[in-house]
């Protein structure tokens, strides 16, 4: 709404209201035009429940919020997670092109879900170092090691420097790790 300068009153700026003039307008213009040029790629990070995808919170308000259509991502996602497990939690990193269109990458379930599943338990303890809810052999360490060695963010590192991560978050759990 473009109003004249000489309509603006003292009753207007009184009541905090903000009037827009013909110059606010050009400039805003070219604000928003200057931003829609510098528009990147915006990476969204989801932890979500493979084959379980729906356009529920959070996959709804994060991707709607960026304009994506959350049940095409979500029949992709469930159509690409169809062969793991249901309901395994699967970090999710999806990036959201200026056009809304979309690309997203899995990863492998989180180290804590592979501890947790294999001692049995249901959440790790409150005082980690000083409770131990189980113990699980050196020998599961190694096979999650192994898994999450196919992650790209882990290509770099040995799989003995894998196990080492794995151990040190069983024991965060609370676990005891045997031979």
């Amino acid at each position: 709404m473009l109003v004249e300068e000489q309509a603006v009153t003292r009753n207007h700026v009184g009541l905090g209201l903000r009037i827009w003039t013909r110059q606010t307008c050009q400039r805003s213009l070219t604000t928003m035009s200057k931003a829609a040029g510098k528009a990147r790629d915006q990476v969204v990070r989801l932890l979500v429940a493979a084959g379980k995808a729906a356009p529920t919170p959070p996959v709804g308000p994060a991707l709607g919020a960026r304009g994506v259509k959350s049940m095409d991502f979500c029949k992709e996602f469930n159509a690409r997670t169809a062969h793991i497990e249901p309901g395994v939690p699967t970090p999710t990193l999806i990036t959201v092109r200026p056009d809304r269109s979309f690309t997203f990458i899995t990863k492998t379930p989180p180290t804590s879900y592979f501890l947790k599943k294999t001692a049995g338990i249901e959440k790790g303890t409150g005082r980690p170092g000083h409770d131990i809810l189980g113990t699980i052999s050196l020998k599961h360490v190694y096979e999650i090691a192994k898994i999450k060695s196919a992650d790209d963010h882990m290509s770099h590192l040995s799989l003995e420097n894998i196990a080492r991560m794995v151990v040190g978050s069983a024991r965060s759990l609370g676990l005891q790790v045997v031979p």
